[in-house]
């Protein structure tokens, strides 16, 4: 009997070990014990994944991540819109434009006088369309040089041909009003002006008088502006950057004149 026993614990024994291999090989875990939970067998063959790691990129076919929403950029009609740029058109004119400020007789015909229409920067800090009557072969100095005013927003009281008026000098300086071509002498001259030949320019005419020998103004309102420096808006001092743009397209100021000092005035041959 006990030799038996022996041979029974032996199987016994060889049974658990075989089985025990077995359960190696097939990768089950050992029963727990009582008392402890069991682990799936998934947690223990893949640990969970560091929160250092970067993020694996999607596979093929699947639905990616969809971006945070950021804000749309502001459309182009939301912006501000700024002034216009400087734009000018030249165009031929006509007799009725010029019924009180041209007659025959005049140094220059009609046909070679242009109306250059183009806009100025005014002293309500706002662009306007203003015009001047200039002769041809002025128009592009006269250009050049209120395309430059525009651009610094040098201020200009207001721009009309100076048949706005009747073709009456006075009354165009009275009002401020920045003016070219009118068939007239030169001031306390028989001769013509330059204004008669449209070669001429009067600009800001209250901010820039006409001053005589013994340093008076004809109009009480320039009264004022009589003395350079004046540092106010649209006043044209020796040297300054808008005669420095009529000097660049050879045109000469009437403020460096001897004895009376015309600071309204451009020309392009003098007078």
């Amino acid at each position: 009997m006990r030799g038996s026993r022996s041979v029974m614990r032996i199987q016994a024994t060889l049974a658990v070990a075989t089985g025990c291999l077995a359960a190696a090989a097939c990768g089950a875990t050992a029963t727990p014990q009582s008392g402890q939970p069991a682990q799936s067998r998934q947690a223990t063959q893949q640990p969970s994944q560091s929160p250092t790691q970067p993020a694996q990129p999607a596979r093929s076919g699947s639905t990616s991540p969809r971006p945070s929403p950021t804000a749309a950029p502001p459309s182009a009609s939301s912006a501000p819109a700024g002034p216009p740029p400087f734009s000018a058109k030249i165009s031929k004119v006509t007799r009725d434009r010029l019924r009180h400020s041209w007659r025959p007789g005049c140094p220059v015909p009609i046909g070679d006088l242009r109306m250059v229409t183009m806009t100025y920067w005014g002293f309500d800090d706002r662009p306007h369309t203003g015009e001047l009557v200039v002769h041809k072969d002025a128009t592009d100095a006269v250009v050049t040089v209120f395309g430059r005013l525009y651009g610094w927003r040098w201020p200009i009281y207001k721009m009309e041909p100076v048949d706005a008026y009747k073709g009456d000098d006075f009354d165009s300086i009275e009002a401020d009003n920045t003016s070219a071509f009118n068939c007239r002498p030169a001031t306390g001259s028989s001769n013509w002006s330059q204004h008669a030949y449209g070669r001429a320019i009067d600009i800001n005419p209250r901010e820039n008088p006409y001053v005589s020998a013994n340093g008076t103004v004809a109009h009480k309102n320039a009264r004022r502006f009589a003395r350079r420096p004046v540092h106010a808006p649209g006043v044209i001092n020796p040297g300054d950057r808008v005669v420095k743009a009529f000097q660049r397209v050879g045109w000469e100021w009437g403020g460096y004149w001897s004895g009376i000092k015309d600071y309204q005035h451009f020309s392009k041959s003098g007078g």
